[in-house]
């Protein structure tokens, strides 16, 4: 059976070192099965991404856990899917929220500049009024009884997007929505930033992971291979999205129509 058809709401899988999967109930096309939720550890457990403001999701995490204390809550980034329920789970349990900073943390200025000029996202839901106790940076390494993390800051999909690197040789790496396995990542201006991304995944491939786990869908288990697809996807969208050479000739609404769709998503 392939770990995608495991993808069910509510059900624990052991899916990487020291590592548990929780899928929360929100699936949709964009979300895929649901916001994947890590819990690292076992007797002081981390809670990586607690997904949407779900109670009966609260509960599965804190069933989940068990008698364990959970020692930090950490986000990958501030997308509702992913942080929504942290602030819940951080007054029940007094476990810290920790991530890169708060929702807008990180923009490049040309980005905060488009930003300031009344640019939204692409639907996806920031999590305004997000604030972390806990600021981590790239680098950062994460200990807890019996487990390490260490911290890798990933801009391209949001700006403050962080992955976490399990263990000493990097060999698993909770990628949060930068590496999906079921479909590319969205980026959408002003917290995505194409040149970001482009620059995070060959970071990526210099690690030489055997694993990712994503914030979305199954675990993936050809890192080298996921991120060579993902360069050329991106590669060719920039292609076709460019201006044609005879853009002066044409009319503007058919130049127009054209860009609109070839930057939809596959």
């Amino acid at each position: 059976m392939s770990d995608a058809t495991q993808m069910v709401p509510g059900r624990i899988d052991d899916v990487g070192p020291s590592v548990r999967r929780l899928v929360a109930p929100n699936p949709s096309p964009m979300t895929g099965p649901g916001t994947n939720t890590y819990l690292l550890g076992e007797r002081a457990v981390a809670v990586i991404d607690p997904g949407s403001d779900d109670p009966g999701h609260m509960a599965a995490i804190l069933k989940a856990v068990g008698d364990a204390p959970i020692s930090h809550i950490l986000i990958t980034h501030t997308h509702r899917d992913h942080s929504a329920l942290a602030p819940r789970l951080s007054r029940t349990t007094g476990a810290p929220l920790c991530a890169f900073g708060p929702a807008e943390a990180g923009r490049t200025p040309t980005m905060q500049a488009l930003a300031d000029n009344g640019l939204a996202g692409g639907g996806e839901g920031i999590h305004d009024g997000f604030s972390p106790d806990s600021h981590l940076s790239d680098g950062l390494q994460i200990t807890g009884a019996d487990w390490r993390a260490t911290v890798m800051h990933t801009p391209g999909h949001f700006a403050g997007h962080l992955a976490f690197c399990i263990g000493e040789n990097a060999d698993c790496i909770l990628t949060g929505d930068t590496v999906l396995g079921w479909t590319s990542t969205l980026i959408s201006p002003p917290d995505g930033d194409v040149g970001q991304f482009m620059a995070t995944c060959r970071r990526l491939q210099k690690l030489g992971a055997r694993q990712f786990l994503p914030g979305h869908g199954a675990a993936i288990t050809d890192p080298h291979g996921r991120l060579d697809w993902l360069i050329a996807h991106r590669q060719t969208r920039e292609r076709r999205s460019s201006p044609p050479s005879d853009i002066n000739a044409r009319p503007r609404q058919n130049w127009r129509r054209e860009s609109i769709r070839t930057s939809l998503p596959p």
